[in-house]
């Protein structure tokens, strides 16, 4: 086995199981951000938070598998440190904009789910508040209030 097909098969190693773990995270505490958003509705908040987690394996992977080859001689352990260490830097960058992107969403759906709540009073109006008498005027006899 030369170094090249080395410095691949490390590559696919670490990157592999970065995406999974990473994907494991989003999915496990994503869920309670959108059971959060969606009221309560625990199966509308699974089949988002799937979807989610489908879409940030599809683009990792995705990039993990075009990122994988190299044009370059590797022909010593120095060289196939210096590339390897390119590859798995390039696709932790990726998978943690990705992530981020996801985080977002999800503090995106919940911000207008909480901006939604806050729409309504919080409670029916009680009485009535007199205005103020524009300037010039007498004031009210408010006495008996």
């Amino acid at each position: 086995m030369n170094l090249t097909v080395l410095t691949y098969l490390i590559y696919l190693a670490v990157a592999i199981p970065l995406t999974l773990w990473v994907a494991r995270a989003l999915h496990r505490y994503g869920e309670v951000f959108l059971n959060d958003v969606f009221g309560g509705d625990t199966n509308l908040a699974h089949a988002v938070n799937q979807l989610l987690v489908i879409g940030f394996y599809l683009l990792n992977l995705g990039y993990v598998a075009l990122f994988m080859t190299s044009h370059a001689t590797i022909d010593n352990t120095r060289r196939l440190m210096e590339v390897l260490s390119v590859k798995v830097g390039a696709v932790a960058i990726v998978v943690g904009v990705v992530h981020f992107a996801n985080v977002w969403a999800f503090n995106a759906f919940r911000r207008r789910a909480v901006l939604r709540a806050r729409a309504l009073p919080p409670v029916e109006p009680n009485g009535y508040t007199p205005m103020a008498p524009p300037p010039g005027w007498p004031a009210p006899n408010v006495a008996g209030h």
